[in-house]
C-alpha cells in the first residue's frame, strides 16, 4: 500500500479519523488487546505458565489504561514480557518526518513541528514509524540523571542554529520524550537515584514533563512500565512510597509451578539444535535438569530472597548436551545423547547462579549442587521406577559386583559393561525409557537406573563412579549415645 508523504496526502488516508480523534497510546493498547481477545489470539506468545496467574493481571492493567510494575525475582521473564507489549501497537504510526518526539502531524507539540506546519501547510513532510520502533527500554543504574531522561539544555545545538539558549528548539531530548507515543520501560527501578525517580511523577500523573531551564511543557503521550525485585536483597535502592503510590497496577511474577512448564520454557530458549549435529535429549534427563532448579528452590542452604533464575536449567542443559557432544567427537559415534553423568560434568553452569545461606558458603557451592542433582536424580526415579521391582539389580552389587564407567566411555563399551548386571538391562526396557535398539539410549536409561537406587542409598558409588553394594551408614556417638553407654555400663 502507498504511505502518504505529505500532511495532505494523510488528511485523505485512513489514518486520519485515529489521528484527529487524539486516540491516546493507551487506548491504542486497549482497542488492539481488546480485538485480539474477542479473536481468540494468545496474548503475549512465548511466555509459559503465566496463562492463569500473571497474563490476566496484565490484561486488566491494560484494559483499565494503567502505568505498571512486575515485581519478580531475577528470571522469570519480566523484560521479555515488556518487550511483547509493543505487539499490542499498531503496525505503522504517522509522524513528522524527522521529528525526535514522533509528533502527531495534526496536533504537533515540538517548536519545530509547529514551525514546519505553518511554513508548508498540506505540504509538511510525514512519515511512518515502525511499532517496533516505539518502544523504548532504559536499564535503571545509579549514574542516570535528569537530562538522560527528560532533557537538557543543548549547546552544540544553540551555536549550530544560531540560537539563544532560552530558545525552545536547543532542547535536547531524553529518552522519555523521545519515547512520545509509544511505550516506555525502565528495567530495575529501585537502582534509580530517588531525585530521579521524583522527575517521573509529573508524566505519571500530569502527563507531562518539564525540561530543565525551560518555561514550557511537553503534554506526552506514552504509557509506563517498569520491573523490580520485590526484595531489596542487594541493598542498592527501594522505590519512593510517591512514585508507587502513582503506578497503576502492581503485578507479582513466579517461578514455573510445574516441572512440565519448567521442561516447556527451558527448551524453547536452550540451544540445543546444533547446526545439524544428530543430539537427542531423553525427556528424564530433561525432567532431571529442570528438578534441580526446583530442588534448589526449596532447599535451606540456597537464599530464597534472590531466587533461583530459569536461567539455571537452560544454562545447565546447553552444557549437559555439550559434554554429549564432546563424548561423539571423541568417540566417533553418529548421536549424541546425554546421561547422567554429564548432567554432574556440567556443574560450572549451577555454581555461579546460586546465593547461598551461611550453611551453604560453609560446605560450598561444589558440594551443595552434588546434593542437588543427586535429589533431583532420586525424584526423577521414583516417578519412573517406583513402581519396577529393581530387586535383581541390587542383589547383584550385594554380592560383590562391581563396575565403574565414565564419562567418556562410548555407548558400546558402557554396554557391554552394564550387561554384567543382573537385570539391569531388562528393567531399562520394562520402563519404557530404552528398547535396546539404540545403544545410547539404553546407556542413558540404566545410568538413570543405577544414579537412583544410588540417590536412594540401595548401591553406593565413589566419586570416580565405580558402583558397588550399599555402605551402612557410620553410627553417630553423640552426647546422648555416650551418656546412654556409661549408664548401661
Amino acid at each position: 500500500m502507498q504511505m502518504p508523504k505529505t500532511l495532505g496526502d494523510l488528511r485523505t488516508s485512513r489514518f486520519y479519523d485515529v489521528l484527529v480523534r487524539h486516540r491516546s497510546v493507551k487506548d491504542e493498547l486497549r482497542e488492539n488487546l481488546i480485538s485480539k481477545l474477542q479473536r481468540g489470539d494468545k496474548i503475549f506468545p512465548g511466555i509459559v505458565g503465566y496463562d492463569d496467574t500473571v497474563i490476566p493481571r496484565i490484561v486488566n492493567a491494560i484494559l483499565s489504561r494503567h502505568n505498571f510494575i512486575l515485581l519478580g525475582l531475577r528470571g522469570q521473564a519480566k523484560s521479555r514480557i515488556l518487550r511483547e507489549i509493543v505487539d499490542l501497537l499498531d503496525e505503522w504510526l504517522p509522524v513528522m518526518r524527522g521529528c525526535e518526539i514522533n509528533d502527531n502531524p495534526f496536533d504537533p507539540i515540538c517548536k519545530a513541528c509547529k514551525l514546519l506546519v505553518a511554513e508548508s501547510g498540506e505540504q509538511a513532510a510525514v512519515s511512518f514509524v515502525p511499532r517496533s520502533s516505539r518502544y523504548v527500554e532504559k536499564l535503571a543504574t545509579p549514574d542516570v540523571t535528569i537530562a538522560d531522561l527528560i532533557g537538557d539544555i543543548d549547546p552544540i545545538k544553540a551555536a549550530r542554529g544560531g540560537h539563544i539558549l532560552s530558545d525552545e528548539l536547543t532542547i535536547h531530548y531524553g529518552l522519555l520524550p523521545r519515547a512520545n507515543r509509544g511505550v516506555f520501560a525502565i528495567n530495575e527501578l529501585p537502582d534509580l537515584a530517588g531525585k530521579v525517580q521524583v522527575g517521573l511523577f509529573n508524566i505519571m500523573q500530569e502527563g507531562d514533563v518539564q525540561i530543565k531551564g525551560y518555561p514550557i511543557r511537553l503534554p506526552l503521550d506514552v504509557m509506563l512500565v517498569f520491573s523490580a525485585n520485590p526484595e531489596d536483597y542487594t541493598a542498592r535502592g527501594k522505590i519512593i512510597t510517591p512514585l508507587k503510590d502513582r503506578i497503576g497496577s502492581e503485578v507479582t511474577t513466579h517461578y514455573p509451578t510445574t516441572v512440565e512448564d519448567g521442561m516447556d520454557i527451558t527448551r524453547q530458549e536452550a540451544w540445543l539444535d546444533r547446526d545439524g549435529s544428530a543430539i537427542f535429549v531423553p525427556e528424564f534427563i530433561a525432567r532431571v535438569i529442570e528438578q534441580i532448579a526446583f530442588e534448589a528452590r526449596k532447599d535451606q542452604r540456597v537464599d530464597k530472597r534472590s531466587g533461583v533464575s530459569q536461567r539455571l536449567p537452560i544454562s545447565l542443559i546447553e552444557n549437559v548436551v555439550s559434554n554429549a557432544e564432546r563424548r561423539r567427537l571423541l568417540a566417533h559415534e553418529k548421536k549424541a545423547v546425554p546421561r547422567i553423568s554429564d548432567v554432574y560434568a556440567a556443574q560450572s553452569a549451577m555454581t555461579g547462579k546460586l546465593e547461598l545461606e551461611y550453611e551453604g558458603e560453609q560446605q560450598g557451592a561444589g558440594r551443595v549442587t552434588l546434593d542437588l542433582i543427586k535429589a533431583a536424580v532420586g525424584t526423577v526415579f521414583d516417578g519412573y521406577f517406583g513402581h519396577i521391582d529393581c530387586s535383581k539389580i541390587v542383589s547383584f552389587f550385594s554380592e560383590g559386583g562391581a563396575l565403574r564407567l565414565t564419562e567418556l566411555d562410548s555407548s558400546d563399551l558402557c554396554l557391554h559393561t552394564l550387561r554384567r548386571v543382573s537385570g539391569l538391562l531388562e528393567t531399562a526396557a520394562q520402563s519404557g525409557l530404552a528398547d535396546g535398539r539404540d545403544p545410547a539410549a539404553t546407556v542413558s536409561a540404566c545410568e538413570l537406573i543405577l544414579e537412583g537406587l544410588y540417590a536412594r542409598k540401595k548401591i553406593s558409588r565413589s566419586e570416580e563412579r565405580g558402583y558397588s553394594s550399599a555402605k551402612q551408614e557410620p553410627r553417630e556417638y553423640g552426647f546422648e549415645s555416650l551418656n546412654r553407654s556409661r549408664r548401661v555400663n
